[in-house]
């Protein structure tokens, strides 16, 4: 059976290159990543932290393939599949990629502790990644099963992530 690996990215740079190094490692398909789309300041995202807010730009296709148009956020959607925008009450615009995006995409009224409990990630620590990305920092989770988990931990650890939890 399948569990999740979760670690936060205080830092664009260190999320995109641990997500990076699970792609060397043969994750693909089990990556994902959400951050606040900062770029969306306006409808109600709040101020953003220079280098670690993330903008969309450009269509979710392109955005897939690590080549924005007029965004940041390049590199970190190109390494995960699926990259699309979201709003969730209480943070705001998200840019999410990966099998969580599908997950929060129904967790409009849960809101991102929702999703993630819903995921099977106790409520305490649900509401704790959920006030992370209401900062501005960036989620990282990894689904996969026995030793490869193992490994991804050890690569969001490796590149600087905290609060890394396996469930």
């Amino acid at each position: 059976m399948a569990k999740v690996v979760l670690g936060v990215f205080d830092r664009r740079d260190q999320a995109e290159r641990a997500v990076q190094e699970l792609r060397n490692k043969g994750f693909h398909k089990e990556i994902s990543v959400l951050a606040r789309d900062e770029g969306k300041e306006g409808e109600g995202a709040g101020g953003g932290e220079g280098e670690g807010g993330l903008q969309m730009g450009g269509d979710v296709t392109t955005t897939a393939r690590g080549i924005t148009t007029g965004g940041i956020l390049g590199g970190l959607a190109g390494l995960a599949a699926g990259a699309g925008a979201l709003v969730i009450p209480g943070i705001g615009p998200l840019v999410a990629a990966g099998p969580i995006a599908g997950l929060l995409s129904g967790a409009a009224t849960g809101g991102l502790a929702g999703g993630l409990i819903d995921w099977g990630i106790p409520a305490e620590e649900s509401r704790h990644y959920e006030e992370d990305v209401r900062q501005g920092k960036i989620l990282v989770a990894v689904q996969s099963s026995g030793p490869k988990l193992n490994d991804a931990a050890n690569i969001l650890r490796q590149f600087g992530a905290h609060d890394v939890k396996t469930h």
